[in-house]
């Protein structure tokens, strides 16, 4: 029986945001980690570059051509000189130009993640997390470009298509869909299959560690809250939240367009998206401008907007792994 016939009474919902003065404050330790992370995508990706020539090095003239490639804060000599315990520049004979390799630490690091990446553990957990990309809001079909923006926070290697994607044709399959912001065609990765299995969101999850099942679990469902440091609701925002978390949880796997947009029901089933989103990355965050693209592909991009301005206490940040703790140190 659909969910909309047992509850009718549920989608009837006028949006009821309350208007109210609200003291927003930066989370510093947030902000920090944000600014450090795009360094560390940079350099990861320069050194993907560095390590895809045959030779695993590149001359300084082309490294110096992939600034505006790898969104170089700087360039690219300056960026090298910055991490010189990550980069390293030689001159391999007299009278040829500089060429740019990996440290040997670098380079140790850089095996370890191959070997993350390789495992068959980790391997099968990136094909359930990027199948449930693709299932989000009922979907099943997403363009490249698109995993393209998620693919740092996703944790995918920087070749996926070719060393990761051809080895499951039973999970996936590159086809042609009309892009939703320019009307052209463009590629795009398709889920071969719904996976019922994988269609069980985080928070989900959670409710059946607790025993929680069945219809219950649409109403026993809230979203855990963390704010920053000196940021406080005041009290009819908060009386609007608390009254907002009871109702009913609305998997963000489930079509649920039916919604009245303009309902406080249709905002829930809203956030249960960027949450779900949100938890398949390995980061636990990504930009912004990402979750707007992804948005847009399901038709979303405004509610996405309202959501992010309505909800701040709902997403939070991991900690990276060993890259960002090693290049921190380095380039102090």
């Amino acid at each position: 029986m659909a969910l909309s016939s047992r509850h009718p009474h549920l989608f009837n919902h006028i949006r009821t945001f309350v208007n109210a003065r609200v003291k927003w404050v930066r989370d510093p330790y947030l902000d920090n980690a944000v600014l450090k992370g795009k360094d560390l995508k940079q350099i990861i990706s320069l050194k993907n570059q560095i390590i895809s020539s045959p030779s695993k090095s590149l001359s300084m003239y082309t490294a110096s051509q992939l600034k505006a490639s790898l969104n170089l804060p700087t360039t690219t000599s300056k960026f090298i000189d910055k991490y010189h315990s990550v980069f390293t520049q030689f001159q391999p004979g007299p009278g040829l130009p500089p060429v740019v390799k990996l440290t040997p630490q670098a380079f140790s690091i850089h095996i370890e993640e191959m070997a993350v990446h390789n495992s068959p553990t980790n391997r099968q957990d990136t094909v359930q997390r990027l199948s449930r990309l693709l299932m989000l809001a009922g979907m099943t079909k997403l363009p490249l470009y698109v995993i393209e923006k998620l693919k740092w926070d996703m944790g995918l290697p920087h070749d996926y298509v070719t060393t990761l994607l051809a080895d499951y044709p039973d999970y996936f399959n590159v086809c042609v869909v009309e892009d939703p912001s320019s009307g052209k065609e463009v590629l795009a990765l398709e889920l071969v299959s719904w996976r019922k299995e994988l269609s069980v969101s985080e928070l989900e999850m959670r409710a059946r560690s607790l025993g929680i099942s069945g219809d219950k679990r649409r109403h026993d469902i809230a979203f855990p809250l963390i704010f920053p440091k000196g940021f406080d609701l005041v009290k009819r925002v908060k009386t609007w939240v608390e009254n907002w978390q009871k109702l009913p949880y609305v998997s963000p796997y489930e079509d649920a367009f039916h919604l009245d947009s303009n309902s406080d029901q249709a905002e829930k089933w809203t956030v249960a998206i960027l949450h779900e989103l949100l938890s398949l990355l390995v980061s636990k965050k990504t930009e912004r401008e990402n979750l707007l693209c992804f948005g847009e592909c399901l038709g979303l991009a405004l509610r996405f907007k309202k959501a992010l301005v309505h909800h701040p206490g709902w997403s939070g940040c991991l900690p990276f792994l060993d890259w960002l703790k090693f290049y921190e140190l380095q380039a102090q």
